[in-house]
């Protein structure tokens, strides 16, 4: 197992551990790698400090080839909180997707039209930018953001 400090390009930084380096490398292609605070799957590595070991006879235990690293209890605590947080997010997809109208990227219009009345009230989603989400809010809309993960049979 390998570790990585990565950041999204809203400059969020989180640790994500992967089975090698070609595997991280082939999931952040495939966009399978997602911020957990913004769900950017624009992700890259961000700078970390080095694992570095001593030299054999500088007191050091000599290394273990064979024998995998144990993983601390506190990360299998945060994979475990992780793995809840992973689920919840899915149920709160198909409860969005069950019940609200799918308005693409006509987000924004479509917010507008049902706060000023313009079209019945109903649950929407969709997509907008991040300018277009702060002027909704400016303008007194309640939106959410939510960190969409992909689907798994896709």
């Amino acid at each position: 197992m390998i570790v990585f400090d990565l950041k999204c390009r809203k400059d969020h930084v989180f640790e994500a551990w992967f089975p090698d380096s070609a595997s991280f490398t082939e999931q952040v292609a495939g966009g399978k790698v997602l911020c957990p605070v913004c769900g950017s799957r624009k992700v890259a590595k961000a700078l970390m400090a080095p694992n570095v070991v001593a030299k054999k006879g500088r007191g050091s235990a000599p290394a273990q080839p064979d024998a995998p690293a144990p993983v601390p209890e506190v990360a299998l605590a945060d994979a475990e909180k992780a793995g809840r947080l992973r689920g919840l997010l899915r149920e709160l997809r198909a409860h969005v997707e069950k019940n609200c109208d799918y308005v693409g990227g006509a987000f924004a219009e479509e917010a507008r039209k049902i706060h000023y009345g313009e079209t019945d009230p109903r649950g929407i989603y969709g997509e907008t930018s991040d300018d277009e989400a702060k002027a909704l809010e400016d303008e007194g809309i309640e939106v959410a953001r939510v960190p969409w993960l992909p689907r798994e049979n896709s």
